[in-house]
């Protein structure tokens, strides 16, 4: 492929990542940025030219072993619920934006902890780097088909510009703002995108080579086990490898959490702490796709290259020797992709630890005190923009001198070896409160020089040294360990032990046991508020107002103190600070300085005095006691809300049944004044002595109908009183229920012969149940009045259902007249209720029939409802137990 060529398509696709960047920061608040996909496919920044190429080169020779290195994250994943989400939320709280600034902190902001962490850091990751962009020369020569290896000078070298415009990307999206805290969602999606675009681009290739190349993974698999070496390749190595691969294990899931990179991904830029949930399962899915032919690629290319081939580049090499030009290049873009995330992310995170832990404390502190805002912002920026382009070229001059001779694999290898040496300090300190900033200073450099004296240093100096000396098979020659494996086991033994023995037999201060306090308190979050801080001195709010107006400018100051002043209920008026504005103000200058800094700024201002132990343990302990207290406040308060609720619910349920009274006596006032009116009409004509005998007793009939009219109303009303108060008791009796329902048919029987309505018996056998004889016949004779009412003469029919189910008895009254309306069935067993469906003009009733109905029947301990499925007519069923 042509050099031209090529060189578009990466410059086209930086672009886009430009474009992707940009378009990301103009819609920052978008759901497209801001949702738990992009925070996961950003964790996969994990996944460098490493793991593009380089997996495939350890397996070609190796085997399995490449796999170790991602066993390590998919076993930290199910921690990171309970432990990610305890760092996230404690450098959301102090405004963390680094790993150095969360270790300085943990032990009192130690600014020269600070410094030695970020010094870890970057002969971590500057080879990491030089890594990255030898991946990049490599593959770039290989499409070009140019062999050669830096002869033409920085000025010729196409790589050297790459990484050139990856530091100008770096520069302008992730330094538009001093305050490091803050997420930058343009650098976020663009990794995201890439992330996605390398795991599709490697699924293609290996797609490409299992199916296309060859037929399938059983054909390889044939192919492969014909070859020298596949008995090894195809095993685990016994009880040598077993140790190798525990020591890479363990590397790799140290470097989840500790690798700058992992860190910024997974904390500062993390928005949602929800969003963990997600990434626990997504982020080990993505890996194991990510691997899934990685060995079928690495036996393919064992397959076809006998030849003095780099293994790494397998992936690239099989499809430029079967001439086909566009799968080589989709392989480099996506080898190019990781490359790219890599740098990207670790020289951000890297430009603020070195502005923020190495520079700014170390040399412009003072200066800052007394220059204007806009002047610090702009110092703060243009110091991490130096620090990136610096980074970037000691990276690459790095990569000149010493990466063409060490394999893709070595390099990451000896980053994660150096990277693991923060780790005593790091997770100890989130849950022991005895480890000292002192210890863990001594522990870290210990580890690091046994690093650098048995792998970095044989490394650097191309020692060649013969099988049995120490460069050659590491400290005291253990058998069975790698030189990696090797310097891992005694840095990390002697860290860890120097860490503990120093950390029993030193104290720190209080600073550090107040930092150690909240950060080991994971049960109580609370104690990262400003009321947990330890602070004791003098200091006034003017001086701490104008030492912030010089970082944050006059307008955010003032916005910032009034919330504080707002949230603890000071007033504006008031001259002297305490400890909560201290540590408040300290917050606010460290997303901007970082710790270490903003604790010498602070101090600048303001007179501290040393804390006793005694004073430090008697303010935690207070500050339990009052969360004790807000918690029985709260729980006493959620007490109160919840009768409060219930009181409410209470006058609801009065002043509806107020409602329901009033209701009540206008319709019966109504209904009693209907009859009496009647009467007293009727009464007044019967007063004329001239009135016809006929007429006479007509009126007087209409009397005696009115009379009983009211007294059936009268009775209702007290009856249904009764059965709703319970004070009518029922006379429960074992008896014959067919037998009532006779007897209750008989009642009607006259009625129905009248209208040509027959009654129908539908039950086989006498059924016995306990009830009252009385009252039931008032429900079927009421039931069956209410039949005949809505039931046509000459055509109507009735039918009375029983059956017993289980240890009730079940009746039907059933008719085939008008019906209920489907509106109407909610409402039927209401007081006053009458259907507008009767086949009589005037409608007749009280309206308490089935409201008595339905009390009677709950008084057995029964059920009444209306069938809404029958489709014709109306049916009435009721229950009522068999036994008491």
């Amino acid at each position: 492929m042509g050099n031209i060529a090529l060189i578009m398509i990466i410059i086209s696709y930086l672009a886009l990542l430009f474009l992707v960047a940009f378009l990301a920061e103009k819609n920052r608040e978008s759901k497209w940025v801001n949702n738990p996909y992009v925070y996961t496919l950003s964790l996969a920044v994990y996944c460098t030219a490493w793991t593009y190429y380089g997996s495939v080169g350890i397996a070609s020779k190796s085997g399995i072993r490449f796999l170790a290195i991602y066993l390590g994250p998919v076993i930290a994943m199910p921690l990171w619920i309970i432990l990610m989400r305890k760092i996230i939320r404690i450098s959301k709280q102090q405004k963390i934006s680094s790993i150095a600034d969360f270790i300085s902190m943990r032990y009192g902001n130690n600014r020269l902890l600070g410094a030695l962490v970020t010094i870890t850091c970057l002969i971590a990751v500057i080879p990491y780097i030089a890594l990255q962009l030898k991946a990049v020369s490599e593959t770039f020569e290989l499409l070009i088909g140019d062999n050669g290896f830096y002869t033409k000078g920085i000025l010729f070298d196409t790589t050297f510009y790459i990484a050139l415009l990856i530091a100008i990307f770096v520069a302008f999206f992730g330094t538009r703002s001093s305050d490091a805290s803050k997420r930058k969602q343009g650098i976020a999606t663009a990794v995201a995108v890439e992330s996605l675009l390398k795991l599709v681009f490697f699924l293609i290739i290996g797609i490409y080579v299992t199916f296309y190349l060859f037929d399938g993974t059983s054909d390889i698999y044939e192919h492969a086990a014909k070859t020298a070496n596949f008995k090894q390749l195809a095993s685990f190595g016994g009880l040598q490898e077993g140790f190798n691969w525990l020591f890479t294990i363990c590397l790799s899931f140290f470097a989840i959490f500790l690798l700058p990179r992992q860190f910024h991904v997974a904390v500062v830029e993390n928005q949602h702490e929800t969003h963990l949930k997600k990434a626990i399962w997504l982020f080990p899915l993505y890996l194991l796709l990510f691997n899934v032919f990685v060995i079928f690629i690495a036996w393919a290319g064992n397959i076809n290259f006998n030849g003095p081939v780099n293994a790494d580049y397998y992936s690239l090499l099989l499809p430029l020797q079967k001439g086909h030009t566009t799968f080589a290049v989709m392989v480099f873009i996506g080898g190019f992709s990781a490359v790219i995330s890599m740098i990207v992310v670790s020289t951000l995170a890297l430009s603020t630890m070195v502005s923020n832990n190495l520079v700014i404390p170390y040399g412009f502190v003072k200066r800052m005190a007394t220059a204007t805002p806009e002047s610090n912002s702009s110092s703060v920026k243009n110091l991490r923009r130096i620090a990136i382009f610096m980074l970037i070229i000691v990276a690459y001059f790095f990569y000149v001198k010493f990466s063409k001779e060490l394999s893709l694999y070595a390099i990451g290898l000896i980053s994660f070896v150096v990277i693991s040496q923060l780790a005593p300090s790091f997770f100890l300190g989130l849950f022991w409160r005895r480890g000292t900033a002192k210890a863990a200073k001594i522990g870290i450099a210990v580890g690091l020089l046994i690093v650098l004296y048995t792998l970095i240093g044989p490394m650097l100096a191309n020692t060649n040294a013969p099988p049995g000396t120490m460069h050659a098979s590491g400290l005291f020659n253990l058998p069975y360990l790698t030189p990696e494996s090797n310097a891992f086991f005694w840095s990390i033994t002697g860290n860890l032990l120097c860490f503990l023995v120093v950390s029993v037999r030193s104290k720190g201060n209080y600073r550090e046991r107040n930092y150690a306090e909240m950060f080991v308190n994971n049960s109580n979050y609370e104690n990262l508020q400003e009321n947990a801080f330890v602070w004791k001195g003098e200091a006034y709010v003017a001086d701490i107002r104008q030492l912030l107006n010089r970082f944050l400018g006059e307008s955010r100051t003032l916005r910032a103190l009034d919330i504080f002043n707002r949230r603890y209920g000071i007033s504006e008026k008031e001259e002297r600070a305490d400890a909560r504005l201290i540590n408040f103000s300290e917050k606010l200058l460290t997303g901007t300085l970082g710790s270490a800094s903003a604790k010498m700024l602070l101090a600048s201002v303001s007179k501290e005095k040393p804390v006793s132990l005694l004073e430090v343990l008697t303010i935690l302990e207070e500050t339990k006691e009052t969360k004790a207290t807000n918690k029985l406040l709260l729980e006493k308060s959620k007490e109160l809300e919840q009768l409060t609720a219930l009181l409410k619910s209470a006058n609801q349920a009065l002043l509806s049944q107020d409602k329901l009274k009033d209701e009540f006596l206008d319709t019966v006032a109504h209904e009693l004044k209907t009859p009496i009116t009647s009467i007293k009409a009727a009464s007044e004509v019967l007063q004329d002595d001239d009135m016809p005998k006929a007429l006479r007793k007509r009126f007087l009939t209409n009397i005696e109908n009115d009379t009983k009219r009211l007294t059936t109303l009268i009775h209702n009303i007290l009856d249904l009183e009764k059965l709703s108060n319970k004070r009518a008791e029922l006379e429960l009796k074992r008896g014959k229920l067919d037998a009532t329902i006779k007897r209750a048919v008989d009642g009607v029987r006259p009625i129905a012969n009248l209208k040509d309505i027959g009654i129908k018996l539908e039950y086989t056998r006498s059924v016995y149940a306990h009830y009252d004889e009385d009252r039931m016949l008032q429900v079927l004779t009421n039931l069956l009045s209410n039949a005949l009412k809505f039931t046509d003469a000459g055509k109507g029919a009735i039918k009375i259902q029983m059956s017993s189910f289980g240890d009730e008895v079940r009746v039907a009254v059933e008719d085939n007249g008008k019906g209920i309306p489907k509106d109407e069935h909610r409402y039927i067993f209401q007081k006053f209720y009458q259907s507008k469906n009767q086949n009589i003009k005037k409608q007749q009733g009280s309206g308490f029939g089935l409201a008595i109905c339905q009390k009677i029947i709950e008084g057995h301990a029964g059920r009444i409802w209306s069938d809404e499925t029958i489709k014709t007519g109306a049916r009435i069923v009721f229950t009522i137990p068999l036994e008491k």
